[in-house]
């Protein structure tokens, strides 16, 4: 059995190293069936301990222990790396925003602090790092970077590419995409990552693959209504909906959102993210806080017309989609192959960080010339299918 090492910001009630660390310590439902991981948690680093903090009982109904420091962490205690797998888990906690708005959680410095292990005790475990590699683009390229020369396999980002999707679609490998829409709900900097992951999961499988990103533009108020995107996508998006608001949610009424006029009359602050690739392709993200509550997406694919589908997000506490995400870290740490390409939460990390940029120059298109991330998507689907 695999030894693993959770290192996280904090381990309270439904924070991201709650749900998912649980997992690996009870098990969690899989395809149909309940399965205990073949991993065992053998060590803790907590970052901060606010009220509610759940790390020390864990550690004492599961018998791990909690270190003080990262490396005493990977070490188990002892003067080597004792463990066969890390899992960074960097979300939630009390940490200082930037001037573009994002929370500057230390993922880059526990990520750091980990390599400076591999390197001192000369061997090198698989690392999975949640969401974002880091609100810097520098910072997160380092990371792989760093990965490929300890030669370590990496896995990051979001759980809303491996999650079931309803309808179960999925573009065909070296597809056509003329234009992409995602729809998305959350404030800036953590939900708009998940958005823009999830509609990047979709069109890495286009043809050429991804070539990286050419132009970014962040555009809000009556500026993102206006803005170059597909109305006909923007309507098959909504369509896969389970939550329309408005008229609606009041008494039970269908809508159409978009020709009715009633979307705007719900969203107060609408913001399109536009995204220009390098091989022409362009697509956008609308935050549409007011109108929906969950996240969808839409695109025009040649030779099979409008492709659409919802990202499902079950409720709160169970959030079985974290399940989901736990058995690709689980399939890495237990193979040492990551299921899909790091590169993903790359690119992804830079363009958001790119877009909060345009936003702070007021909308203005800015060229991202050091997006130049390639790389091809797995030929075989990761989402949740069963």
């Amino acid at each position: 059995m695999k030894r693993i090492a959770i290192v996280s910001s904090i381990y309270r009630y439904l924070s991201h190293a709650q749900h998912m660390g649980d997992r690996f310590l009870i098990g969690y439902p899989h395809e149909g069936k309940w399965h205990k991981p073949d991993v065992q948690v053998v060590s803790l680093y907590v970052d901060q301990k606010p009220p509610g903090d759940q790390s020390a009982e864990r550690a004492k109904e599961f018998g791990f222990t909690v270190y003080p420091t990262i490396a005493e962490t990977l070490r188990c205690g002892t003067d080597k790396l004792a463990v066969d797998g890390v899992v960074i888990i960097c979300e939630h906690g009390e940490y200082p925003r930037n001037e573009l708005g994002q929370v500057l959680y230390p993922r880059y410095e526990f990520f750091k602090a980990c390599t400076e292990v591999f390197e001192k005790d000369g061997r090198a475990v698989p690392v999975y790092n949640d969401k974002h590699l880091s609100f810097s683009f520098t910072k997160a390229k380092w990371m792989l970077d760093e990965a490929r020369r300890l030669k370590f396999p990496v896995l990051a980002g979001s759980s809303l590419p491996v999650t079931w999707r309803l309808p179960d679609i999925e573009i065909p490998l070296g597809s056509q995409i003329d234009e992409a829409l995602m729809v998305g709900v959350g404030g800036s900097d953590p939900m708009d990552y998940h958005a823009l992951e999830a509609m990047q999961c979709m069109i890495e499988r286009r043809k050429g693959g991804e070539t990286g990103i050419k132009s970014v533009q962040l555009l809000e108020g009556e500026a993102a209504w206006k803005a170059p995107y597909s109305q006909d996508l923007l309507i098959a998006a909504l369509s896969r909906s389970d939550t329309p608001l408005g008229l609606t949610d009041k008494d039970g009424r269908t809508q159409d959102l978009v020709r009715t006029g009633e979307l705007k009359r719900l969203v107060a602050k609408p913001a399109a993210y536009l995204i220009e690739h390098n091989d022409g392709l362009k697509t956008t993200l609308l935050m549409l806080n007011g109108a929906v509550k969950d996240y969808t997406f839409a695109a025009k694919v040649r030779g099979r017309g409008t492709m659409s589908t919802q990202f499902l997000l079950t409720p709160v506490p169970n959030v079985t989609y974290s399940a989901c995400l736990v058995s690709k870290i689980e399939e890495m740490i237990v193979t040492g192959r990551a299921p899909y390409p790091a590169a993903r939460t790359l690119i992804v990390s830079g363009m958001l960080e790119s877009c909060l940029q345009s936003r702070q120059k007021g909308g203005e298109k800015l060229a991202t010339p050091h997006l130049g991330v390639r790389y091809n998507a797995p030929a075989q689907s990761q989402h949740a299918r069963r």
